[in-house]
């Protein structure tokens, strides 16, 4: 099922929660909403659940709009937050719940119940109360009670977000691996920005009630078009500069003056006067004794964070700007202490120029 958005506002009072958004989510897709709180991602998958009505614009499914329609007309399974899980039912009964509200016959009521419960591998655990599962488990039942009323569309919101850390990754490889088997259009709400990379096929980043961009994870995150999904999506080191030169010997590389000094950029569209800069830490080195025609920046640690699978300096150059630089193998790595000035390096190639929308 196709999900087209175009031109929706919605707004509560003076506040413009979604501001002429226009979007079109593909058959099969799943497609995520990331942005901060208050960012108008929730606001907009109310919209298609049909709990909102928008102020303006339409919304189809398929060919058809369902501009007022009442969610049950819509052909949805959602998923809240917070499980919404009668507590005095067992995992048959809330699973259920909508199968019996639509008056189906008991044994295909039956029948989906198990063939639900078996998609998520909860199959013996009918008679249990919400109370005595676990976290991930609940989650679930929730996703089962969806999926039982095979839905066009299945609508998520958060679902994650009450789940410890492991659970957390557990449970998004399961919701991933179960959308890619059924190949259900998905809209999926989240504020964290590893979750979104690794679930989804294309992901809208918001920023009060705008979509800024959207992409597939890796356009995302290797070529953001703003400063604010640069800096939202992962971790970037942001220097401010101000283009004075395109080289015409180097692939045209930019040429910016910044407080690091001058530095060779890329660009994907036009960039003039006042910019930022954008550079992963993880495409910075530590150290390397030739940057070749890239960047070369002096500086001091002055923290040392291992992360397990990374070893992550902060190091303060001569104007005050901190500069975050990865070390991806820290079995092989002995830590430099802080105080010990070092040389970091990046080249041009990996060095995005933005235009300094913040």
């Amino acid at each position: 099922m196709i999900v087209g958005i175009r031109g929706v506002v919605k707004r509560f009072g003076a506040v413009t929660a979604v501001n002429a958004v226009d979007l079109t989510v593909a058959d099969g897709e799943l497609f995520t909403l990331l942005g901060p709180s208050g960012c108008g991602k929730t606001t907009l998958l109310r919209l298609l659940a049909g709990f909102y009505q928008p102020d303006a614009g339409t919304i189809r499914f398929g060919d058809r709009v369902v501009n007022g329609l009442p969610p049950y007309e819509r052909g949805i399974g959602m998923v809240f937050q917070n499980y919404a899980l009668w507590p005095h039912m067992t995992v048959a009964d809330n699973v259920c719940y909508g199968l019996r509200l639509r008056r189906l016959p008991g044994e295909e009521v039956a029948r989906r119940l198990h063939e639900g419960l078996r998609k998520v591998n909860l199959v013996g655990f009918e008679a249990r109360y919400p109370g005595q599962l676990s976290g991930g488990q609940q989650q679930r039942v929730a996703l089962a009670r969806a999926l039982v009323l095979n839905p066009d569309i299945l609508l998520l919101d958060e679902p994650l977000s009450n789940l410890d850390a492991k659970i957390r990754i557990q449970v998004r490889a399961e919701i991933r691996r179960l959308q890619q088997d059924l190949r259900i259009t998905t809209v999926y709400v989240t504020h964290d920005q590893e979750e979104a990379l690794s679930l989804s096929d294309r992901v809208a980043v918001m920023r009060d009630g705008h979509v800024l961009q959207v992409g597939r994870p890796r356009e995302l995150y290797e070529r953001p078009r703003t400063r604010f999904v640069a800096d939202f999506v992962g971790t970037n080191n942001l220097v401010p500069g101000e283009v004075h030169g395109v080289d015409a010997h180097a692939r045209g590389d930019l040429l910016v003056r910044t407080a690091l000094g001058p530095l060779r950029a890329i660009a994907d569209a036009a960039v003039s006067g006042r910019c930022v800069l954008a550079v992963r830490p993880e495409n910075v080195a530590v150290g390397a004794p030739d940057a070749g025609d890239g960047n070369r920046v002096a500086g001091t640690v002055s923290l040392v964070s291992y992360l397990g699978n990374t070893l992550r300096y902060d190091v303060e150059t001569e104007c005050g700007l901190v500069l975050k630089a990865d070390i991806r193998d820290p079995w092989h790595h002995e830590p430099l202490p802080v105080g010990r000035p070092v040389t970091l390096s990046f080249p041009a190639s990996v060095t995005l120029a933005l235009s300094d929308d913040a």
